[in-house]
């Protein structure tokens, strides 16, 4: 399973986690193995959201070939972008260290985002 973190820094799984999944500098990609263990991570720099927009940052984010997206907030278009293109799309507003938030992604502790929480702006 490969699942991306929007990021602050390219620091892996000891980065922060960014507040906005559109405006993160990186992506830390993780690779998990059957038994969710964490077998690769990669700090991927993101394309800039001020000269990509919205649309930009999603169709990058495709590219990365995720099975998931593990983020703090999200709109409701990049949701629509990601479910319909079969990436599924994780939430937690709680822990902001990636490695940390992904521990608890491995032990099931973080659900798929409900439609209803999507930013409105």
């Amino acid at each position: 399973m490969r699942i991306a973190v929007p990021s602050e820094t390219g620091a892996g799984l000891d980065s922060q986690r960014s507040g906005h999944f559109g405006h993160a500098a990186y992506f830390t990609v993780v690779d998990f193995d059957d038994d969710m263990n964490i077998v690769n991570v990669e700090s991927i720099k993101n394309v800039d959201h001020d000269v990509e927009g919205c649309g930009g940052v999603i169709n990058f984010a495709l590219t990365l070939g995720l099975d998931g997206i593990l983020t703090a907030g999200m709109g409701m278009p990049p949701f629509t972008r990601f479910t319909e293109a079969g990436v599924a799309v994780y939430a937690d507003g709680t822990e902001p260290n990636v490695g940390k938030v992904l521990e608890m992604f491995a032990q099931g502790k973080v659900a798929r985002m409900d439609p209803s929480a999507a930013c409105r702006h």
